[in-house]
């Protein structure tokens, strides 16, 4: 999944597919921003960050923390993703 394919459940009048799309739109970024940070680590970026690494590393991991709190919430509510 892409975020082009969150739009349709951005616009939904259904909460628990706005939720769907805002939980898919947080691991997808997540997911690029672990890799970006795993081809600094390794010397294969194609550009030169502008932040500290520490500072990659840091949003990386409070976009965990809130995965885990959708995720949580998902479960509570009876949210499938």
């Amino acid at each position: 999944m892409g975020l082009k394919d969150t739009i349709k459940m951005m616009e939904s009048n259904d909460y628990k597919e706005r939720f769907r799309a805002e939980y898919w739109q947080v691991r997808i970024r997540f997911e690029k921003l672990e890799s970006m940070i795993k081809k600094w680590e390794n010397r294969e970026l194609d550009f030169i960050p502008t932040c500290p690494k520490s500072i990659y590393c840091l949003q990386l991991n409070m976009m965990q923390d809130y995965i885990n709190l959708l995720e949580a919430r998902a479960e509570l509510e009876n949210i499938e993703l």
